[in-house]
């Protein structure tokens, strides 16, 4: 999808449908002279939301899209839901354009940036298809642009919002894309192969090390998981140089294991293709950085995609394995289908070498996460109060909704070892904060979030799917973050 504002005036630009509010489009009616064949048409419309109606007209403005219920007192989350409904029907039209018209939307929460990206968000959302695999692919929307018209079209602040609408639907589709793989295309060297497809722009370097380069610096806990697999695991590092020089870098790290059978703790058969998703964390950032790009945005970043498979064969790691991680510290692994943290702990640790401002992991971490908070929100875990701040206003801001946990001491405790420092698993209590406790661990005083999205990455059910998030709140955060 392309978004762009609309430069002339409503009614100068032929379209094939503008969105409106029945307000407006009684007068756009009337300035159109179609006064008598709309009020025939809205003879038995009722104005309320989820009653829409869009009217044929003869001219160079072919529709009339009628948005129910549209008020200046609607609160956000209902603009969302509102406009995720007329999203899904303005991209089954037969038409190859449609323009909304922001005026007529305008409510007290929003400024026109704001609606800018609810509605593309709705759209890039409603539009998205993955046919890839079908040998019959579904007829695809033939909607190919939405324009957006507003009071304030020429200003800065405008532009930067529908430039920030397109990078965001470029990250969103990458990472919907790479999260509904199949394991048998999807795996580490595959991810390395699409990470390399950003390193096209000159401010970007991409890299990574192989397990060979692991070995000799010691990632044991990394190549714990990936040694059961014949699929060799990656650690892949993708630079974006937007910001000043000597900036120090924002990190994001991505739990990368495309396909999770639970290793030697083998999981239930039930959903276990779902596991897929488990690199939907790696997604994310990759979707994230791509957004970044696009926008061109005044940061440095730096990515780590934790790439590995978990798989039993008789090279995988036991249940009562001690590994050491690049840290330097031991684990005993007590479950091996608790390997997300494994791979994202060296990669912590490697993150500190590039003296960043922050660090953020996003992980498919736990199903106790699900359990806790279902699919609205990713559990959001940090031991800095500022970052966590930033990260929960881009939450809300973006529409991408996190909620924060407790990160206390006194889970710290459920991950004793009588053998090694650390457990990996604690007992059957609080599963999502004790891996980020786990994962604290390797932070230590830097600067450290967590986003367990493993409710909210991806959709089970008639829905099953990637759904992109966080790429949203990364996204946000990233543009706030701006030199």
């Amino acid at each position: 999808m392309k978004y762009l504002s609309n430069s002339k005036t409503l009614l100068e630009q032929k379209s094939s449908c503008i969105a409106t509010s029945l307000k407006h489009a009684k007068k756009m009616a009337r300035d159109l002279g179609a006064t008598k064949q709309f009020n025939h048409a809205i003879r038995d419309f009722s104005d309320k939301q989820g009653i829409n109606l869009c009217i044929q007209l003869d001219g160079k403005i072919e529709r009339i899209f009628v948005i129910g219920g549209v008020s200046s007192d609607l609160s956000l989350d209902s603009f969302r839901k509102l406009m995720a409904t007329i999203a899904s029907l303005i991209v089954q039209m037969p038409i190859r354009e449609a323009t909304f018209d922001l005026l007529a939307l305008k409510n007290k929460e929003a400024t026109w940036e704001k609606l800018i990206h609810e509605i593309s968000r709705a759209i890039s959302n409603a539009a998205y298809q993955y046919n890839k695999h079908k040998s019959q692919p579904t007829k695809k929307h033939s909607v190919k642009q939405i324009r957006f018209h507003g009071p304030d079209i020429k200003t800065q602040k405008f532009h930067s919002a529908i430039k920030f609408a397109n990078a965001l639907e470029a990250g969103l589709q990458i990472a919907k894309d790479l999260g509904n793989e199949p394991p048998n295309v999807c795996n580490p060297n595959y991810l390395l192969k699409e990470s390399r497809k950003l390193g096209k722009n000159r401010s970007v370097k991409v890299s990574n090390l192989n397990e060979s380069k692991m070995n000799d610096l010691g990632m044991g806990a990394f190549l714990s998981v990936s040694k059961g697999s014949e699929t060799p695991g990656q650690m892949i590092v993708i630079r974006y140089n937007g910001g000043k020089s000597k900036e120090a870098p924002i990190v994001l790290i991505g739990k990368g294991i495309t396909f999770d059978t639970g290793g030697i703790s083998l999981k239930s058969p039930a959903a276990m293709d779902e596991m897929k998703f488990d690199m939907c964390g790696a997604a994310s950032v990759i979707g994230a950085t791509a957004a970044a790009i696009e926008a061109n945005l005044k940061v440095n970043l730096i990515t780590i995609v934790a790439a590995a498979e978990n798989m039993p064969s008789g090279k995988a790691t036991r249940p009562g394995d001690i590994v050491k991680s690049y840290s330097g510290k031991t684990i005993e692994i007590l479950n091996t289908d608790a390997e997300g943290r494994l791979v994202l702990c060296d990669a912590i640790t490697y993150a500190k070498s590039f003296k960043p401002r922050a660090i953020i992991d996003v992980a498919t971490l736990t199903g106790a996460c699900i359990v806790a908070l279902g699919s609205h929100a990713s559990a959001l875990y940090s031991n800095n109060e500022n970052l966590a701040d930033s990260l929960e206003k881009a939450a809300t801001e973006s529409g991408d909704k996190a909620w924060r946990m407790p990160l206390w001491d006194e889970y710290q405790a459920n991950l004793r070892s009588n053998f090694a420092d650390m457990a990996n698993v604690g007992g059957r209590e609080a599963g999502s904060v004790v891996a980020a406790c786990f994962l604290s661990r390797f932070a230590d005083n830097e600067n450290w979030a967590h986003l367990d999205v493993a409710g909210s990455a991806f959709h089970s059910g008639p829905r099953k799917g990637s759904s992109g998030r966080p790429v949203p709140l990364l996204f946000k955060y990233l543009q706030d973050q701006q030199s």
